[in-house]
């Protein structure tokens, strides 16, 4: 579970992404709300079906004005892959070192071994408006983002 909670700021953050291209996170305030997902790997059974499932609702997070983006500790290489292997259309982050990921406390489960599957849906002005947390429920991470897109100031 994360440390980061509704109503807070999320903390701003630059990264690469899969075309090696820095992104920071404040600049899409005041333009679009962010769907922040970080997951365990590229390119594993459940990491793949949540990002398919990312994918698979593009339209709906498109009709929301949301913006994507998925983290991981890979790096923007591997994330190039996965997208490319998955048609991706939005963007992945690398997170070397799980920086980011500890600066939003998206924690692992069994004692930390595990990298975190945790969902944020963060509001056009950088305000968390819905944390979503399961390790096994992959597709769960979309419908629960989008209900929070559609039921927020998202």
């Amino acid at each position: 579970m994360s440390d980061l909670k509704t109503g807070q700021p999320a903390p701003d953050f630059e990264l690469k992404d899969q075309n090696g291209h820095p992104v920071r996170l404040s600049q899409f305030r005041g333009q679009s709300p962010v769907v922040l997902f970080f997951y365990p790997k590229d390119d594993t059974t459940g990491c793949t079906i949540e990002a398919c499932s990312f994918r698979d609702e593009t339209p709906r997070f498109d009709a929301a004005g949301a913006r994507v983006i998925g983290i991981s500790s890979d790096s923007a290489q591997s994330h190039a892959r996965f997208a490319a292997k998955h048609n991706l259309p939005y963007t992945l982050l690398a997170d070397p070192g799980a920086k980011v990921r500890a600066l939003y406390g998206a924690s692992g489960l069994l004692f930390g071994l595990i990298p975190g599957r945790i969902t944020f849906v963060i509001d056009i002005h950088g305000i968390v408006r819905h944390v979503f947390s399961s390790q096994t429920q992959f597709q769960g991470h979309v419908e629960e983002a989008l209900r929070a897109l559609t039921n927020s100031t998202a």
